[in-house]
């Protein structure tokens, strides 16, 4: 089981946006990566195509899985996630004993 999945909260606790939260977009488990929303933002160039036209974005990059921890959602504040077997389902569960629920936006 891991212990982050798209829709976690975080807290980056490393690097240039450390102190910032957000929520997991993306997760590239084989580099041990994680996309994080508004952290790490990039500039990217883009050429103009005959379909959109060129221009500069900005993006997030990714973050190691290593500089982020989840958030709990009792106390707010970043916490290590253990495994709790309940009958067939796992959950992960934070220091306070509080389950880390991911809220799916639609």
């Amino acid at each position: 089981m891991n212990r982050l999945v798209v829709g976690t909260e975080v807290l980056v606790i490393r690097g240039n946006d450390k102190g910032k939260r957000g929520k997991v977009t993306r997760l590239l488990r084989d580099k041990d990566r994680v996309v994080v929303q508004g952290i790490n933002t990039v500039k990217r160039h883009l050429k103009a195509t005959p379909q959109r036209g060129g221009g500069i974005l900005q993006v997030e990059a990714a973050l190691p899985v290593s500089h982020v921890q989840p958030i709990d959602p009792e106390s707010g504040k970043p916490t290590r996630v253990r495994a709790k077997v309940d009958g067939d389902k796992k959950q992960r569960i934070g220091k306070s004993g509080a389950v880390l629920t991911v809220v799916k936006e639609s």
